[in-house]
């Protein structure tokens, strides 16, 4: 039903996906039907001659039935949705994995700028490698990113990986993915974040290991000239 969204490629994202495929049903269904009643309604009570429109206040148990029947039905659904979606948020959001890997990816206007760790493994060293709208990453390897923005609110948002994130200022906000396929996909800001906006665009390469290890070894030479 939903093969017009981008191809999954994160361990989660499946599970975003039954979400979204829920709501799709629930939200279909619900429009079908009440176009079936409203067209039912038209044609049934259509204007007649000597037969004039009256007000119903409400007042009553069997008019206010109209209202408290739908109302309690998509009480119901919302809820459902609710009990649905709050073990994927959790699992996503909430509760971090070990990670394989840590990186940084900072917002600025117009640009994302990712920092890798070297040949070390670790942030803030020496071999750090930077780059500016190219995210690479190995292939089935946890990685935890530091989401951060240096003036602006941005997005992060990487179709493929079902993930969207604010980057706000002064905060550092992390979270997670597992890329499953190796390939490049693009990256894009997501918020409204200035006259550029439509520019801040980038792509995210994932590697196998061996290859992830042989740009790792080009990129430490480049850095130590």
């Amino acid at each position: 039903m939903l093969h017009w969204l981008p191809e999954n490629i994160s361990t989660y994202g499946h599970r975003i996906d039954g979400i979204l495929q829920a709501i799709a049903w629930i939200v279909g269904v619900w429009f079908l039907l009440v176009e079936a009643v409203l067209f039912y309604f038209l044609i049934r009570y259509r204007r007649r001659p000597g037969v004039s429109a009256t007000y119903q206040p409400g007042t009553k148990w069997r008019p206010l039935l109209w209202l408290l029947v739908p109302a309690i039905l998509i009480l119901g659904f919302d809820l459902g949705i609710d009990f649905m979606q709050g073990p994927v948020w959790t699992e996503i959001k909430q509760s971090l994995p070990q990670p394989d890997q840590t990186i940084r990816i900072k917002g600025r206007q117009f640009v994302w700028e990712f920092t890798h760790p070297g040949r070390d493994g670790r942030l803030d060293t020496a071999d750090d490698i930077l780059a500016t709208n190219q995210l690479t990453v190995p292939i089935n390897t946890k990685i935890q990113f530091e989401l951060q923005s240096a003036d602006v609110i941005h997005s992060l948002w990487i179709p493929n990986l079902r993930l969207k994130q604010d980057a706000v200022p002064g905060r550092t906000i992390p979270g997670w993915f597992e890329a499953t396929k190796e390939g490049t996909f693009p990256v894009a800001c997501a918020e409204l974040c200035g006259s550029g906006h439509g520019v801040m665009k980038g792509e995210m390469r994932v590697l196998n290991a061996a290859n992830y290890q042989k740009w790792l070894e080009e990129e430490t030479k480049i850095g130590s000239r």
